[in-house]
């Protein structure tokens, strides 16, 4: 043992002692009335803390058990609005232990990371079957409700700027790859990569680049550019069951059967493609129509419809939509949410 190392380390216990010292004459000079509300302070910000992460969400019936109990009829449609039924959907499926498996992603995204900025999600997850129930008839997530969020059936273009101006910016590459795709309709009445969706009139056709925050790979072959778009986007909605990102088309004649979306954490984005006459979406009660070239920024979980009136000769209606993350939800909730909410999980 060198003498060097031997005087450094009298060294760092000379400087430890001293500190320890000053700590106690620090203590010493408080007046004690301080130091005690302080400490009891302390005991009970670390026994909330333990609570919170000990504590188990309340008891509620899931989202579907709720849809099913109001009754459906064969056709999908329930208390008169459209549910598409299909198992792999995140709305639809049926899952009865929806929210103690959310609290169980919770818990271990707080194990591995933090508990911090958590509080509103935490509450929201606890309290689940309270919002879903008792959200007025204008607006109700059917899966997830995260509490405290500004609500407004539309938003401004500036709620997400920078995202707005580019997918405008690249209006043009996403309507040429469009053409390209609907070329096709010319040889068969649903051409591969396209979905038919159950309308109560006319046709509703999506060709889904990302779906519920997985990536269909055949078909952003098919569009290169508008997928590689998506990763310039700064909050586009990629990584859990709540992103989407299709083109979604209407024949003329079509009407969009009312229905909600399933979470308000998202707003959802059009850029219109093609926008005849005799178009418009409805949302919360309130109409507004498309723009070619322009976006329209919308929270799909108020209730909502679409329809184009226009004549056969307009051709259809398309828009290139995309989920946005609501600009209220901070960045280390929407970390969380990726988590909790990741497909597959």
């Amino acid at each position: 043992m060198s003498l060097e190392w031997l005087v450094a380390w009298s060294w760092s216990l000379d400087g430890l002692r001293d500190c320890i010292a000053t700590g106690i004459q620090s203590v010493r000079d408080c007046d004690t009335t301080a130091v005690v509300t302080v400490a009891c302070l302390l005991v009970l910000f670390v026994w909330y803390c333990y609570h919170v992460g000990r504590e188990q969400p309340r008891p509620f019936a899931a989202v579907n058990s709720l849809m099913q109990a109001a009754g459906a009829d064969a056709d999908g449609l329930q208390n008169g609005y459209a549910y598409c039924q299909a198992p792999e959907c995140v709305r639809c499926a049926h899952n009865e232990g929806l929210n103690q498996k959310l609290y169980h992603n919770l818990q271990e995204y707080a194990k591995r990371y933090s508990w911090s900025g958590m509080g509103r999600i935490h509450k929201g997850i606890r309290e689940q079957g309270r919002y879903l129930n008792s959200r007025p008839s204008i607006q109700k997530p059917e899966v997830f409700f995260l509490p405290d969020l500004p609500t407004t059936p539309y938003f401004s273009r500036d709620a997400q700027k920078h995202d707005v101006e580019l997918l405008e910016r690249n209006f043009q590459t996403i309507l040429c790859e469009f053409e390209a795709l609907y070329k096709a309709f010319s040889n068969c009445s649903l051409p591969q990569g396209w979905k038919m969706n159950s309308t109560p009139s006319g046709e509703w056709f999506t060709y889904y680049l990302v779906n519920q925050g997985v990536c269909v790979p055949r078909n952003c072959r098919r569009c290169p550019r508008t997928y590689r778009l998506l990763g310039s986007l700064r909050t586009c909605i990629g990584n859990n069951v709540f992103g989407n990102a299709c083109i979604s088309m209407l024949s003329p004649g079509t009407v969009i059967t009312e229905h909600y979306g399933p979470t308000n954490i998202r707003i959802r984005c059009h850029l219109g493609l093609k926008t005849p006459n005799g178009c418009e979406l409805v949302v919360g009660g309130e109409p507004q129509c498309w723009a070619e070239g322009r976006c329209l920024l919308f929270d799909d979980s108020f209730l909502h419809t679409a329809f184009h009136e226009g004549p056969a000769e307009d051709g259809p209606r398309v828009v290139f939509m995309v989920d946005l993350w609501h600009p209220n939800v901070a960045a280390a909730e929407r970390q969380a949410l990726d988590f909790i909410f990741a497909p597959g999980r």
